[in-house]
Order: structure tokens, then C-alpha cells, then sequence
């Protein structure tokens, strides 16, 4: 992940599943689904707010999945940008974890997620918070609120159907052919 202080940024291998500074627990009873935090609750909801007000990120992608529920199971759909551009920026969250008993630190992150726009609401009903070049610096210095949080621009990406490898445990995740496009069975 991208994070900035004092307008320096930094790249940071972080976990994925935000973990709050404040969680008193261990690891495992955060049963909360944190990888993702919804955009019109971000301000409200204590596993994100304080993060929203002082640990902002930017997650740099290539793409994204998502399944579509179908009759034969969930088909993986591929994102990219649709000008072949090799990189999105999704808006996100961290926060530093500390474990009381053994003093570990633990760095972990978040994706904001948005109602879809047309294009992605054909196959899923949210998507990435996508910010632009020249969001950056607002976003990661705190001066943009949570209206910068909106769908990205219908035209803005690309989709095509994957192998349902993608779903596989065994799949090796730096396999390029998961992103590669199958051609669907008629229904």
C-alpha cells in the first residue's frame, strides 16, 4: 500500500483485513469481515473511523475480480482500466496493530468500496472507491472527505469472464493465465 507522511509517500507490504491500533484482542477474534469498508459508512463505523480520520492509503492494482452469480456457480469477471493503462488506484485505510502479549506490530489495510456504477453493476453490486492522479495527495493528507468516495465514470474500465481457477486454493496467485479470458458456455 501507498501511504504518506509529511507528503512522503511510501510503498508498505501490509495484511489485508484492517486490524484497528485499538482491537484488544488477538488476531482471530476479529471475526468481522474487515477487507473491505463501505463508503457511506466510513465515518460511522468504529472499525473504520478512526483510520478514515488519520491512516489513509492508496492500494495500487492491476485489476480486480469479481463473481457474478450465474445457473452453473459464480463466474470470476476480470477489471482493468479500459484504456489498458497497467494501474488502479483504489482509496484505503490502515492502521498499525499492536499484540499486548508478545508486542508484535502488525501493519494492515483496507479497500473502500462504493455503490456500482452501471458497468459494474452488471456482474456485482459494489465496487472499488477508484481515485485519480490528482486525488492522491487530498486523499492521503485528510483534506478530502468522504465525497471524494464515488463510483468511477462508467467508461473508466473493462471487463471480460476468467477461468473459475481463480477460486482454487492451489492456484498459484502469480499464474498470469488467471486473468486470461475464457469464452462462457451459451445458456
Amino acid at each position: 500500500m501507498v501511504t504518506a507522511e509529511e507528503g512522503k509517500r511510501e510503498l508498505v507490504p501490509m495484511r489485508w483485513g484492517l486490524i484497528p491500533r485499538w482491537w484488544s484482542k488477538t488476531i482471530n477474534e476479529a471475526k468481522m469481515a474487515t477487507f473491505n469498508a463501505r463508503a457511506e459508512t466510513i465515518e460511522t463505523k468504529p472499525f473504520f473511523r478512526d483510520a478514515f480520520k488519520h491512516a489513509r492509503c492508496l492500494i495500487p492494482m492491476s485489476g480486480y475480480y469479481e463473481w457474478q452469480d450465474t445457473p452453473s456457480g459464480k463466474q470470476p469477471w476480470y477489471f482493468t482500466t479500459q484504456d489498458g493503462s497497467p494501474l488502479l488506484t483504489a482509496a484505503g485505510l490502515w492502521d498499525e496493530w499492536k499484540d499486548r502479549h508478545t508486542g508484535e506490530r502488525l501493519k494492515s489495510c483496507t479497500m473502500i468500496i462504493t455503490e456500482p456504477n452501471d458497468f459494474a453493476a452488471e456482474i456485482h453490486d459494489r465496487m472499488p472507491v477508484f481515485l485519480t492522479e490528482q486525488q492522491f495527495a487530498p486523499w492521503l493528507s485528510g483534506e478530502a472527505g468522504a465525497g471524494i468516495l464515488k463510483p468511477a465514470p462508467n467508461d473508466y474500465l473493462q471487463r471480460w469472464p476468467v477461468s473459475k481457477r481463480v477460486n482454487s486454493s492451489k492456484a498459484d496467485a502469480d499464474d498470469p493465465t488467471l486473468i486470461e479470458r475464457v469464452v462462457l458456455a451459451a445458456t
